[in-house]
């Protein structure tokens, strides 16, 4: 499957404490930047954090019930290969990141099984990190 990379403009009202979560955190390179915005790779995707005051969704989250947890909405990510997501839930781990829900199997021995997780950037952005052992089930009803 050849997919085209996207990208994402995020707004954050502390970009210093974003840039290193993003680029300490998770690694990712960091592109062009100015004094207000700053480029990454994000996973192979173009992820630019814009300084922005505080949004309504970062100062409270609002959440919808998902397979008995409660997924923060509006939130983004990646779908990683399974090897990798695992990588990233140790990596987080040993850096004693608070998620807001605990890497776990969602929708287990049915269709759509899943790796999944989700945590808040500094700026209260959520992001949701997923995998399939088989990327066929993406889609599947």
């Amino acid at each position: 499957m050849s997919i085209s990379p996207f990208h994402l403009a995020i707004p954050v009202y502390d970009l210093a404490a974003a840039r290193t979560f993003y680029g300490d955190i998770f690694g990712c390179a960091e592109g062009r930047s100015s004094d207000h915005w700053v480029d990454f790779d994000f996973f192979g995707h173009q992820l630019v954090i814009h300084e922005h005051p505080k949004t309504q969704s970062q100062e409270a989250a609002h959440t919808n019930a998902v397979d008995g947890h409660d997924v923060p909405v509006p939130h983004f990510g990646v779908v990683l290969e399974w090897d990798v997501w695992e990588a990233l839930a140790d990596r987080l781990k040993a850096r004693n990141t608070q998620f807001v829900i605990e890497p776990y199997i969602r929708f287990q021995g049915q269709v759509g099984e899943q790796a999944t997780m989700f945590l808040f950037d500094p700026c209260g952005n959520a992001l949701e990190f997923k995998a399939f052992k088989d990327i066929g089930q993406l889609f599947a009803k």
